[in-house]
């Protein structure tokens, strides 16, 4: 929808303005397709439910808080387990790990839904359980979290993706597994923040010309100066920034998250 330039109910950098009936039809309009994007998601996930399965040695040990456990540990007695596998880097301080993996497994602290619905959740890294322990300690988290270190796959591969796997007794299978964007449906943010009219903010969406630009933080993420999950890590004071003093966002609502001099992950490190 366009308005004149000389209209004066224009707002410059933002959408036009108009009354209740006129809105009221562009919505309209806009559902239809949503309908068909929600009923395309739907015959995708049918398709999903059909995928073929893969059996594997279910007794194969990850170690946690009790320490080395076999693999059916994790459905906890249920028969449907999403796992998340977090990425890890070595020797890294809290601050230095992985912003994509944060900010999805922050989004899934509870998983009292899954639970009634008869599927469990838990983390896999390939970090060593000596260094883990403390980051989830640290982040508050109260899933179940496991070092795969050293585990074949599909248990201990493709870290920063979801993947769901099937018990029936004592066998296990992996029925299916995404990655990159095909995480966000654990990221409640993204969902929310595409219905809002500026969007995530970020150089690859469509928005018009006029419209607010993502900030230039110096994001490393894809190479590109601005703008892939810019607002991911911020400073103290909740200023977007991937400078040396920047973490994980939520980090800072962690007891003693304080400014560094090094990310440890940018540093000597890694």
């Amino acid at each position: 929808m366009t308005i004149p330039p000389d209209d004066p109910t224009a707002l410059p950098g933002r959408p036009p303005v108009v009354d209740l009936a006129t809105w009221q039809a562009a919505r309209d309009e806009l559902l239809v397709r949503e309908k068909v994007h929600t009923r395309e998601g739907d015959a995708i996930a049918a398709a999903r439910r059909r995928l073929p399965m893969v059996e594997f040695d279910g007794t194969v040990e990850v170690v946690g808080p009790d320490g080395p456990v076999p693999f059916l540990d994790l459905f906890q007695g249920r028969d449907e387990l999403v796992v998340y596998k977090h990425m890890w880097y070595d020797g890294a301080p809290h601050q230095g790990q992985c912003e994509g993996c944060t900010t999805t497994v922050w989004h899934v602290k509870d998983a009292v839904y899954l639970n009634a619905r008869g599927v469990s959740f838990a983390v896999l890294t390939s970090g060593r359980w000596d260094e883990v322990a403390p980051y989830v300690e640290f982040m508050g988290y109260t899933q179940p979290w496991y070092s795969a270190r050293g585990v074949e796959a599909p248990v201990g591969d493709g870290m920063g993706s979801l993947t769901c796997f099937l018990r029936d007794g004592d066998r296990a299978f992996l029925t299916y597994s995404t990655t990159g964007r095909g995480n966000e449906p654990a990221n409640a943010s993204l969902g929310l923040l595409d219905m809002t009219p500026y969007g995530r903010r970020e150089a690859w969406e469509d928005t018009p010309a006029d419209w607010p630009e993502a900030p230039q933080v110096g994001s490393p993420v894809g190479g590109h100066g601005a703008q892939i999950c810019w607002y991911w890590r911020t400073d103290a004071d909740g200023n977007a920034t991937w400078g040396p003093t920047s973490r994980p966002t939520p980090q800072w609502t962690r007891p003693g998250a304080t400014p560094v001099e090094t990310l440890g992950r940018h540093g000597p490190h890694h």
